[in-house]
């Protein structure tokens, strides 16, 4: 079978190792389009022996949903593909684009949610929406309450396998990095945040949370994002300041480095109107290192984390700073954590396991 694959986080290398998977079933050969560049991010990886790469020129490139490539048409002419494999949302002008051509060519086709929350999105969306919905072979929900609002959007359940996130287990393993702790002057317990600076991912709480810390520790932030200025303005007035390092968001192949830099890596984030968390795909990249993780109870984040780490009430910032100080204090408690949540991983959220699933979904689209 012949699989195109559209999603723009393949300008990544980290997120190929799925595909590098799939690619080893042997009826399947895969082509995957790839925008040359995403935001900032130049395209990683540009050949590979398991399947084709096809570098997309995007249009509108970095905004999310509204984007769309040039020459699609094109190259599903020259793949002749049997399947469209759509990492991309269900209201997404790239999926409409792809599944209106799937239509057109005869072509199976499938895209990928992260929605948990039940919207109703203005025109032209909700008409997008509503098309894809209509005119897809299938939809793969990344947890349980994805698929439920799915089906709420009129997908019937059996279109709608549940294939959480995997993750890179040997890429993401424990690693020294001594010198990188070194550089960064990480010589206490260090509390480890990485992800977006915005504010419903409650890097403000944990200021707040360490802040109220007796102990001696260190604070390692690492990505960027709009609240940057006001993390480092909070951090100055809550006396934070020689505490924190700051670090700039970081290559895909670093990140394991910078994950062994923790102690424990901390998920604050908050629910708001128009927005949970999805699933928290660094807590199992933590977890996959042997770094205990401490996570709110915000969407997916209790099921990612279930018992191989430590969940506070969302907002709470007594708690999340109780859930720290025990981790500091326990180093038995973390040992344990760090031990189970790796295995939690191998259990659960392998790039082998995802791959497998989604083989078991292209065969019973084709049959």
């Amino acid at each position: 079978m012949k699989v195109l694959v559209i999603w723009k986080a393949l300008v990544s290398e980290a997120y190929h190792k799925r595909f590098i998977e799939l690619a080893k079933f042997k009826d399947v050969e895969l082509a995957l389009v790839v925008p040359t560049k995403w935001h900032n991010t130049e395209l990683e990886k540009t050949c590979c022996s398991e399947y084709k790469i096809i570098p997309g020129k995007i249009v509108l490139n970095g905004f999310n949903h509204f984007h769309w490539y040039l020459g699609l048409e094109r190259i599903i002419r020259q793949i002749r593909p049997d399947i469209l494999h759509i990492e991309e949302e269900h209201y997404s002008i790239v999926t409409y684009q792809a599944i209106r051509l799937a239509k057109k060519y005869n072509v199976k086709s499938m895209f990928v949610s992260l929605q948990n929350i039940y919207k109703i999105y203005p025109f032209p969306f909700s008409w997008i929406e509503k098309y894809n919905i209509k005119n897809a072979d299938c939809a793969v929900a990344v947890s349980n309450e994805i698929r439920d609002v799915l089906i709420r959007k009129g997908l019937c359940k059996e279109q709608i396998p549940v294939i959480p996130y995997g993750v890179d287990h040997l890429m993401y393993r424990k690693i020294k990095s001594q010198k990188l702790k070194s550089k960064l002057m990480l010589d206490s317990f260090t509390v480890g945040y990485m992800g977006r600076f915005v504010k419903e991912k409650g890097v403000i709480d944990l200021l707040h949370a360490t802040s109220l810390i007796k102990n001696g520790f260190k604070l390692l932030l690492i990505g960027s994002g709009k609240l940057r200025h006001k993390i480092e303005a909070e951090g100055r007035r809550l006396g934070l300041l020689e505490k924190m390092e700051i670090v700039d968001s970081v290559s895909s192949s670093q990140v394991p480095y910078y994950l062994d830099c923790m102690d424990c890596l901390v998920l604050p984030s908050r629910t708001t109107r128009k927005w949970k968390e999805q699933f928290g795909r660094v807590l199992t990249e933590a977890m996959s290192c042997e770094v205990p993780v401490i996570g709110s109870d915000s969407g997916e984040i209790p099921n990612v984390i279930g018992d191989c780490g430590l969940v506070f009430k969302e907002g709470d910032v007594d708690d999340l700073s109780s859930k720290i100080t025990r981790l500091i204090n326990n180093p038995g408690l973390r040992g344990e954590l760090a031990k189970k949540g790796r295995q939690r991983v191998l259990d659960n959220f392998t790039q082998e396991k995802a791959a497998r699933e989604t083989y078991k979904i292209y065969q019973k689209m084709i049959c």
